[in-house]
This record gives C-alpha cells, sequence and structure tokens, in this order.
C-alpha cells in the first residue's frame, strides 16, 4: 500500500475533488531504514495499516474533537442500550480500568450514563442519553465517509470483505 495516493478524509462533499496525499505522508518512513526485511510480516503490516487508517479516522473527526475509541462505545450503544459495562469493555477489548475513564468522559458530555442494574447493583449498566443520540447522528456522515475512504484504499466491497474475514481468523 506504500506509495498509493489517497485521498484527504474529513467533512467534505463526497463529490468534490480532494487533495492527494500518498499513504507514507499519513504514516511516513522519517527514519530511512529499509524496511523490506519486514515485507512479509503481518503483524508490522497490520500495524501500518491500523496506523493509517486511525490517522485518517482522526482528521476526518479533528473538529469533533473525538477519539475511535469514544466513537465505538457510542456506534455499539446504538444496539446495546442497557449493556453491562464490562461487557462494551470485553467487546471493545478495552482493560477494564481504562474503560471506566473513557466512560467518564463520555458521561461527563452527556452522551451516556450509567445506571445500576436493578437486578444486581454492582453492576453498571449504560445508556445513550439524547444528546448522545443527536451527537452520533452528527458524526455519521463523518464515519460513512472515512469507511469510503477506507473501502476506496482496499478495492471494494469484495476486497474488504475478504480483509474482515481474515481478520476474525486472528482473534475469534
Amino acid at each position: 500500500m506504500s506509495g498509493a495516493a489517497v485521498a484527504r478524509g474529513g467533512n467534505y462533499d463526497s463529490g468534490g475533488e480532494m487533495p492527494e496525499i500518498t499513504m507514507d505522508e499519513l504514516v511516513p518512513n522519517a527514519s530511512g531504514l529499509d524496511f523490506s526485511v519486514m515485507d512479509d510480516a503481518v503483524g508490522y503490516r497490520l500495524r501500518r495499516a491500523q496506523l493509517a487508517v486511525f490517522q485518517h479516522f482522526n482528521e476526518a473527526f479533528s473538529s469533533k474533537g473525538l477519539r475511535p475509541t469514544d466513537f465505538a462505545v457510542l456506534l455499539l450503544l446504538t444496539d446495546n442500550q442497557g449493556a453491562k459495562q464490562s461487557e462494551v469493555a470485553e467487546a471493545l477489548g478495552i482493560q477494564r480500568a481504562n474503560f471506566v475513564a473513557i466512560v467518564d468522559g463520555l458521561e461527563n458530555k452527556g452522551y451516556i450514563e450509567r445506571r445500576k442494574s436493578e437486578t444486581d447493583r454492582r453492576v453498571q449498566s449504560l445508556y445513550m442519553t439524547p444528546a448522545g443520540e443527536a451527537y452520533l447522528e452528527e458524526l455519521m456522515p463523518i464515519w460513512i465517509d472515512h469507511e469510503r475512504w477506507v473501502l476506496e484504499q482496499l478495492g471494494g466491497v469484495a476486497e474488504r470483505d475478504t480483509v474482515n474475514r481474515l481478520l476474525r481468523r486472528l482473534y475469534d
């Protein structure tokens, strides 16, 4: 993927022209090191891909001050209102101690709320607030554009589905 031209993301009219940048500009190799020995290293390629996708996400959402993890929590709660805090953390692969700070931040912004479970008072359930739902609705066009960018980089829906299927083998 290195050197492939990619369109800069963000709030834009998807029909408009975007300035072109290369993958190396998104995740530059400033060291000048020869990485050819790692050409077949899956972990290295996954990490480079993650950096490029997160860089694009961060640029696209920069005006919203939103991190990928915050967005993932909001998105997951849309169809999982009342999910246990520990379940959401596990589903996103986040340690519970780190997840508490994420939930605190979203709760302080008024996007989600914690409620004690009616059956087990030790359990915290998470709910998106109306403000959180409105905020997520505002974010969706940005996310759709970001996902469109990822799809373009992969070469289309069939390639995306293949990548997703292969990646699931590594963690399922």
